[in-house]
C-alpha cells in the first residue's frame, strides 16, 4: 500500500480502499471501525478523489475523529480515531 508520510500518525489497523468508488470506502470504514476498540486509529488508503469530502462529512456526522489526512498524487490517506459506538 505504500508507507505513510513521515509526519503521519501511528495506526492500529489499516484498510485498503484503493480502486473503490463512493460509497464503498465509507461503508468499509464503518465496518472496520465497528470491529475496533474506542480510541484506536484506523488508517484508510483510497483513490477516489471524492473521498476527502466523504470522510470529512462522515466524521462530522459521527463521533469518530479525522486525526489526519494526506494527499499524495492519486492516493488519499485518512487516519480516524474510533469513538466507540456511535
Amino acid at each position: 500500500m505504500g508507507e505513510p508520510g513521515p509526519g503521519s500518525p501511528r495506526s492500529d489497523c489499516t484498510l485498503d480502499a484503493k480502486g473503490l468508488d463512493c460509497p464503498l470506502p465509507i461503508l468499509k470504514t464503518k465496518v472496520a471501525l465497528s470491529r475496533m476498540n474506542a480510541g484506536e486509529v484506523l488508517h484508510v488508503a483510497a483513490t477516489d478523489p471524492h473521498s476527502v469530502i466523504d470522510f470529512k462529512a462522515f466524521c462530522a456526522r459521527t463521533r469518530h475523529e479525522l486525526v489526519h489526512h494526506e494527499e499524495r498524487g492519486d492516493l488519499f490517506e485518512f487516519w480516524l480515531r474510533n469513538a466507540g459506538r456511535t
